[in-house]
C-alpha cells in the first residue's frame, strides 16, 4: 500500500468538515484505501490547513489524522503532499490556488473556483500552463436522486424533454434564536456572498449535464431579509441577494426556470427539487428520490373549480429504484478525481468547467441589474475578459 498526501485547506468550515474531511477522505481511509485499475491499494494522507490550530487539533484528533498545520507555503513545499484541495471562501480561494500551481500541486477545488469570471478562467489557463490535474467540486450530479433522473432520461421514458422547473431553498434562521443553520458571510457581498454566486454554479453544471448548454438567462433576486445576527451574537447588515428567480433557456431549445431561495419555508419532499416535463412523460427528482408519471398513467385533468377534485394526483406517480448503490456524492466525486491523479482516469469536471459557473453566476446578476436576458457565449480558455455580451 502506499499512500499520497492531500494538503486540505478550509477543512474547519462546515463544508470541509463534514463532506470532504469525514464523509470522503475520512471515509475512504476507513475502507482501507482506494482500489485503483492494477489490484494497488493507495491510503489518502490528508494535511489539515487552517488558521485555527485549536480546531485543527481537535479534528485531527477526531478523525485519527497525523498531520496539520497553519503554515501553506511549508504545506505547498513538501514533496509528499500531491494533491492541494481548496474550500476556503470564495474570496480568499484564487491566491492559494495560484501558489498552488506554483509548487506543480494537482489542484481540487469547491465552487465557485473564483469571485470573477475573470480570474476563473485565468486560474484554469495557469492550471493548463502549469500542466497539473485540476478539478472542481460539481457534487449534485453525484446525488442519488439526480443518478436516477439521468437514468430515466436517458431510457428515453420522458421522450422529447420541454421545460423544467426547479425548486431549492428553506427558512435560513436570522438568529440569535434559533441561531442561523448558514454562515454570516453568505449574506454578505463584500465577503463573497449570495445565492446566486453560490447556486448558480450548481445550476450550470446539472442543466449542462442533464439536459443541454445554456444559451441565455433572465433573473431577478432580493435580499429579502435585511439584518441578520452573526457567530458572535452581533447584527449586522445583508448587502447580498438570498433569493433569486431565473429562466434558462438552454441550446436546444428546453426551458428551465429555477427559485432559489434562502428565505422560503419548504412544502416538498426535499429541499431541491426538479420538475422535468416531456412529450412521454414528467419525472420530479430530488436530492435522493426521483418519481415519473409516464404518458400511459397521466390522468385526464379536467378544469373545473366548482366541485373538490376527483383525481388523486399523486397516487399515478412511480418511484425510481436506484440502479447503483448509493454513496455519498461529494466522496464519489473524491474517489474519481484521485484516480484522475493516480492513473489517469476521465475526469471532466475541470477548472474550464468551474469558470462556465461563474459565467452563469455574473450573467445572472447582469440580467437582475439591467432588467434584461443575458446570453452566454461558449467558453474557452482563449475566451476574452469579457464572459456575458
Amino acid at each position: 500500500m502506499r499512500t499520497i498526501g492531500i494538503i486540505m485547506n478550509g477543512v474547519t468550515g462546515r463544508m470541509g468538515t463534514n463532506q470532504h474531511l469525514g464523509r470522503s477522505i475520512a471515509a475512504i481511509r476507513k475502507q482501507g484505501g482506494l482500489r485503483l485499475r492494477d489490484q494497488s491499494i493507495v491510503m489518502p494522507e490528508p494535511v489539515l490547513l487552517g488558521r485555527n490550530e485549536p480546531k485543527l487539533k481537535e479534528l485531527a484528533q477526531a478523525w485519527n489524522i497525523n498531520h496539520w498545520s497553519t503554515d501553506l507555503d511549508a504545506c505547498l513545499s513538501d514533496p509528499a503532499n500531491t494533491i492541494y484541495f481548496d474550500a476556503q471562501l470564495t474570496q480568499v480561494r484564487a491566491e492559494s490556488v495560484r501558489a498552488a500551481l506554483k509548487a506543480g500541486k494537482h489542484i481540487y477545488c469547491e465552487k465557485p473556483l473564483a469571485g470573477t469570471l475573470e480570474e476563473s478562467l485565468e486560474l484554469a489557463r495557469e492550471a493548463t500552463r502549469a500542466g497539473v490535474k485540476n478539478g472542481v467540486v460539481q457534487d449534485k450530479l453525484f446525488l442519488p436522486g439526480l443518478l436516477k433522473l439521468k437514468h430515466v432520461i436517458a431510457t428515453g421514458m420522458l421522450g422529447k424533454i420541454l421545460s423544467i422547473r426547479g425548486e431549492f431553498g428553506y427558512w435560513v434562521f436570522e438568529g440569535p434564536v434559533p441561531a442561523a443553520q448558514r454562515p454570516s458571510w453568505n449574506y454578505r457581498k463584500e465577503d463573497g456572498g449570495g445565492i446566486i454566486l453560490d447556486m448558480f454554479p450548481h445550476w450550470q453544471y446539472v442543466l449542462a449535464n442533464l439536459f443541454g448548454e445554456i444559451k441565455s438567462v433572465s433573473c431577478i433576486a432580493r435580499t429579502s431579509v435585511p439584518q441578520r445576527v452573526d457567530e458572535s451574537g452581533k447584527p449586522y447588515a445583508c448587502t447580498a441577494d438570498d433569493a433569486a428567480y431565473a429562466t434558462f433557456e438552454l441550446a436546444n431549445g428546453v426551458v428551465a426556470h429555477i427559485n432559489s431561495s434562502w428565505a422560503t419555508r419548504v412544502n416538498r419532499d426535499e429541499l431541491l427539487e426538479l420538475h422535468v416535463d416531456g412529450t412521454e412523460g414528467s419525472a420530479v427528482a430530488g436530492l435522493r428520490e426521483c418519481k415519473v408519471q409516464p404518458r400511459a398513467v397521466t390522468p385526464k385533468a379536467v378544469w373545473n373549480p366548482d366541485i373538490p377534485n376527483p383525481i388523486r394526483f399523486a397516487d399515478s406517480w412511480q418511484s425510481i429504484p436506484a440502479p447503483a448503490p448509493e454513496e455519498n456524492a461529494f466522496k464519489v466525486q473524491w474517489e474519481m478525481f484521485l484516480r484522475h491523479v493516480l492513473e489517469d482516469a476521465p475526469f471532466p469536471h475541470t477548472f474550464l468547467e468551474a469558470a462556465k459557473g461563474v459565467q452563469l453566476a455574473e450573467a445572472g446578476l447582469r440580467s437582475w441589474q439591467e432588467r434584461r436576458w443575458i446570453d452566454l457565449p461558449e467558453l474557452t480558455l482563449s475566451s476574452g475578459k469579457e464572459g456575458t455580451r
